[in-house]
């Protein structure tokens, strides 16, 4: 194709002298209005007070709690008690706030969550004591009960992966919801070392308490050498996926398989980092070689595009592991897609995909 020197020219008059934040696609135009100042400048990425995807920070009171119009609230969970190997992840809500330039565009989903969402980060659970591990779910499920109950979808931020029972306890009180589940571990194992509140067992507590459905929950990316432990999973009804069938299936297939089984109803999306392999996200307490790469998890998340979602967590970011702060980024990243999932939620925005 010959040079178009009168495109040139077009172009030049069109971009030569715009600004930043100047575009002309209507669908590019919408986001950049939000974020540029009329001088065409926009916030440094690393300057601030660190948030949860530099989400507003608001500051919601235990006691007498007001969450506004709040749709969505970020809250963080630094609590590692469950772990039944490397501790560490008490410190994950302090590496996800750190993390820079994610977002605020989602281009496969074609929305911008903090812009189009009222959301906040509302800091972290007021916990009574670092040491009570019971208590410490008490005092999750009384704050996620909070959030819930003043009609605002949790997106939680750990913390070892026991957070999960308490909140779903809050989430799935009314009626049990389903759940997609991405992990190394089914986490389904029972007590053990005198105990049934650790990271190994949340979702089977979860089911006994009746506030999560197995023939609506799937579990993704399973394996290590933990398999004997997971028998309830089968058990109760679960949809187990190891990571070995991922290559077989194929990501569309695993999205397909998954929409079908928690179909229309309400949802909680359950991610913990080590799902990922420990090539990409180094920094957790329980890694498993032979994982999900990121680009898988990208594209499986995107997939849930359009369903029920009512609640989520990211879990298991280790920062001390995690000398490059992949890790952190990596979920930092899936914060920001489970977000962006929520923008075409039927039970927060109406929207569909």
């Amino acid at each position: 194709m010959a040079f178009d020197r009168e495109k040139l020219e077009a172009l030049r008059a069109r971009f030569g002298d715009s600004q930043g934040g100047e575009t002309f696609d209507p669908r590019f135009k919408r986001v950049a209005e939000k974020i540029f100042s009329e001088s065409g400048t926009r916030l440094a990425p690393y300057s601030g007070i660190p948030t949860f995807l530099t989400a507003p920070h608001r500051e919601v009171s235990p006691d007498k709690p007001d969450f506004g119009d709040l749709q969505v609230a970020m809250i963080g969970m630094p609590m590692d008690l469950g772990i039944t190997n490397r501790p560490g992840s008490r410190f994950g809500p302090r590496a996800l706030r750190t993390i820079e330039r994610i977002g605020p565009y989602n281009h496969v989903l074609d929305c911008a969550p903090v812009h189009e969402l009222r959301v906040a980060d509302i800091g972290d659970v007021p916990f009574r004591s670092r040491y009570r591990l019971e208590q410490s779910h008490e005092d999750i499920e009384r704050r996620v009960g909070q959030i819930v109950d003043a009609g605002v979808v949790p997106l939680s931020v750990g913390g070892d992966h026991s957070i999960s029972h308490p909140i779903l306890k809050a989430v799935g009180r009314k009626r049990p919801v389903g759940m997609i589940h991405i992990d190394a571990h089914c986490d389904t194992g029972g007590p053990f070392d005198q105990t049934k509140f650790h990271h190994g067992g949340p979702f089977r507590n979860a089911v006994l308490d009746g506030v999560l459905d197995p023939t609506r929950t799937i579990q993704i990316g399973i394996r290590g050498p933990a398999e004997y432990l997971w028998e309830f999973s089968y058990e109760s009804g679960m949809s187990v996926i190891h990571a070995e069938e991922i290559t077989g299936l194929g990501i569309p297939g695993i999205v397909e398989r998954a929409r079908k089984i928690v179909g229309d109803g309400p949802t909680y999306i359950s991610f913990d980092v080590d799902s990922l392999d420990p090539a990409f996200a180094p920094g957790t307490g329980t890694p498993e070689i032979g994982g999900l790469t990121t680009r898988e998890v990208l594209e499986l998340l995107r997939g849930l595009k359009g369903l029920d979602i009512v609640g989520g967590d990211v879990v298991e970011v280790a920062p001390q592991y995690d000398a490059t702060t992949n890790t952190a980024q990596a979920g930092a990243q899936v914060l920001f897609e489970i977000l962006s999932l929520m923008v075409f939620s039927p039970s927060i925005t109406g929207r569909k995909a």
